[in-house]
């Protein structure tokens, strides 16, 4: 079955980095367009960055164009979300995700950026 894990989340000061990852199991990770989303309670969970299966192209979320960078290892089956510039809306559970007939979800890691 398809499993998502990711990790790299934390508490970090305002202009700070992380970097997220995203371990796939259950399917050919080198077959499927990845994707970062992030959700604040409350609020609709939202796309941050996409990357096609061969990772030759990404799209972002114009909030984070610039600072956030998607990118993968196909022989390593991860996905990762470098995050620069970090600011307190960033603040949100970060989530990857992929569509196999349906769209699966890893469980999140919590991103905190605060001073």
């Amino acid at each position: 079955q398809v499993q998502l894990v990711e990790s790299g989340g934390g508490l970090v000061q305002p202009g700070g980095s992380l970097r997220l990852s995203c371990v796939g199991s259950g399917f050919t990770f080198s077959d499927y367009a990845m994707s970062w989303y992030r959700q604040v309670p409350g609020k609709e969970r939202e796309l941050v960055a996409g990357i096609i299966n061969s990772g030759g192209m990404t799209n972002y979320a114009d909030s984070v164009k610039g600072r956030f960078t998607i990118s993968r290892e196909n022989v390593k089956n991860t996905l990762y979300l470098q995050m620069n510039s970090l600011q307190p809306e960033d603040t949100a559970v970060y989530y990857c995700s992929v569509v196999r007939l349906r769209r699966f979800w890893g469980q999140g890691t919590q991103v905190t950026v605060s001073s």
